[in-house]
């Protein structure tokens, strides 16, 4: 019977505080984030020196000191057969391996291996900072793999992905990129949204349009991350920051099931569930015969959104007829100063009252800012937190040439705090959109939509598309554009979900814990609410762990799948 293996991550408390302390950001702290959607166990360290009593086989070294006494702790954890992985870190403990940190190395792109028969995809990173052998060629022989390269796809070579060493009984795996930083900072942005952006050289991306928003501060690279469909359409190709957890997450399980032990995680939804779509509206000019015109469409292709409401909103009577047919009532947040709004929580927080009241709401799940309306860094969370929203949805694209993974992703996230905040993680779920109101001249057209759908089913997340009522009402092209798009997400094998599901969904799965039984059988603790969980259990290449149920890819490792009903 192949054991348990114990994850465990390490925030070193006072290489945080020290960080912070000079106004930098710990977003190492992110590495629980992405284990946690990954629906991976894990426990949390926070001294270095607590690794002598861990029973731990892996540790994730998040952050960590750059001393002697976290050197000599780490290296006595390895010697004694644990398993530590780092993310552009470690710095001094390399030097005691016969390396030698090398200029950081920012932005770039790293060369994986593709695991199995995915498309290789030249992966764009904010900041690595790779290792080389020492001046005398003395260092501990290490195993490399893949390589990153500065600046473009086809840029210079810089170094390792990924290197590997063999202290004592156990192993150093060592990330030359800092995977926590570029994702976080592809979600979230560069840094806080302080004035307009830069705009596409194309010209189709004005950002710098005089009205802060989220778009302001993407990552990604105008030129070497978009690519066109056969219309012309220029588009954000790749969920980043997706792929980026896939390959950490991937190579980890690769060194549990290289000690011969395994560690069940949940899947990202339901059994029977793949892949999502969702679909919002913003109600934007607000008149009852658009929202009609809607109602009846969506009750054609038989399918649920979600609809952000804008002051002053709908009649009474819609606001019945939305709830009665099973979508979900949200909020529109309007900060354009142009109309009348404001970026304050006091205005926030009246125009969030006015939807309660107007639609008999006792409280509303998601949000969405007018216009992706967005300053600051996590001004936004912080008010969605202290009002009672537990999703919000402002992440998106505002112009014609930046829809698609402008944000890295297509998955429902927590984001992480600013360090002045400490780098906490908010209690509201960020829910990106792709896309809005396809077949307008303005906007993109529908040669996006299978793009979209392919690359969310390739990382398994939420395709989230924006329509507007009034474009719904005023237009055949993008009434057929919704048709289309429900369409070929059926053919694709989408499910069809409103925010607050993906909300409510998201939550409960990482409030339940997989284990192993002392004969091998998956167990999920949790609260009982008559869900079919999934479960995935790595096995070894050849087979060695599975029961005998069916295997599937995960991550790039082969996992034994089983269904638990709780």
């Amino acid at each position: 019977m192949t054991k348990m293996a114990k994850i465990a991550v390490l925030y070193d408390r006072n290489a945080v505080l020290l960080r912070q302390r000079f106004g930098l950001n710990a977003f190492g702290l992110y590495a629980g984030e992405v284990l946690a959607h990954a629906g991976l166990p894990f426990a949390t360290l926070n001294d270095a020196e607590e690794l002598e009593h861990c029973d731990c086989d892996v540790v994730v070294a998040a952050v960590c000191s750059e001393d002697d006494r976290t050197v000599a702790a780490i290296t006595a954890y390895m010697e004694r057969g644990g398993i530590v992985i780092g993310c552009a870190n470690l710095n001094k403990l390399g030097v005691t391996l016969g390396y030698a940190k090398e200029a950081c190395v920012a932005p770039g792109y790293a060369l994986l291996e593709p695991a199995g028969n995915e498309e290789r995809t030249p992966l764009r990173f904010l900041e690595a900072l790779p290792w080389r052998s020492g001046a005398a060629g003395g260092g501990v022989t290490c195993e490399e793999k893949g390589r990153i390269v500065r600046d473009r796809p086809d840029g210079e070579p810089a170094g390792a992905a990924l290197q590997t060493f063999r202290v004592g009984g156990g192993r150093l795996y060592r990330w030359s990129v800092d995977i926590w930083d570029t994702i976080v900072r592809l979600q979230q942005g560069k840094g806080p949204v302080l004035e307009d952006g830069a705009p596409a050289p194309d010209g189709t991306g004005a950002v710098d349009d005089g009205i802060l928003k989220a778009d302001d501060q993407a990552a990604v690279d105008w030129r070497w991350d978009r690519k066109t469909t056969e219309t012309g359409m220029p588009y954000f190709a790749y969920p980043y920051a997706d792929l980026w957890r896939e390959a950490f997450v991937g190579a980890l399980l690769g060194t549990v099931v290289e000690t011969g032990k395994t560690v069940p995680f949940v899947g990202y939804y339901p059994d029977g569930v793949s892949q999502v779509l969702m679909i919002s509206h913003d109600s934007d000019h607000n008149q009852d015969k658009q929202a009609r015109t809607t109602l009846a469409l969506l009750a054609e292709l038989g399918i649920r959104t979600t609809w952000c409401m804008l002051e002053p909103g709908y009649g009474k009577p819609v606001y019945d007829e939305v709830k009665a047919a099973g979508h979900e009532l949200a909020f529109h947040y309007n900060a354009l100063e142009a109309q009348g709004g404001a970026w304050a929580e006091e205005e926030f927080a009246r125009q969030l009252q006015w939807l309660k009241d107007a639609a008999d709401l006792d409280g509303v799940t998601s949000n969405k800012n007018h216009y992706t309306r967005f300053e600051g860094w996590g001004e936004l969370f912080e008010w969605c937190e202290r009002h009672g929203i537990a999703a919000d949805q402002t992440r998106g694209p505002s112009k014609k040439g930046n829809v698609g993974m402008l944000f890295g992703t297509c998955h429902p996230y927590f984001p992480i705090a600013w360090s002045t905040e400490g780098n906490r993680m908010y209690d509201v779920l960020e829910m990106s959109f792709l896309t809005q109101d396809l077949e307008l001249s303005n906007l993109s057209d529908n040669s996006v939509i299978v793009p979209f759908l392919e690359q969310v089913k390739r990382v398994g997340g939420v395709a989230h598309f924006l329509y507007h009522q009034i474009h719904i009402d005023r237009w055949e092209a993008v009434r057929d554009s919704i048709r289309l798009l429900v369409r070929e997400a059926r053919r694709l094998g989408f499910d069809f979900w409103t925010g607050k599901k993906v909300n409510d969904w998201e939550r409960y799965r990482r409030s339940l814990i997989p284990r192993l039984d002392d004969e091998g059988n998956v167990v999920v603790d949790g609260r009982s609410e008559g869900r079919d969980i999934v479960v995935y259990v790595p096995v070894s290449s050849d087979g060695a762990g599975d029961s005998g149920s069916g295997t599937e890819i995960r991550f790039g490792i082969r996992c034994r799948r089983t269904v638990v009903r709780i």
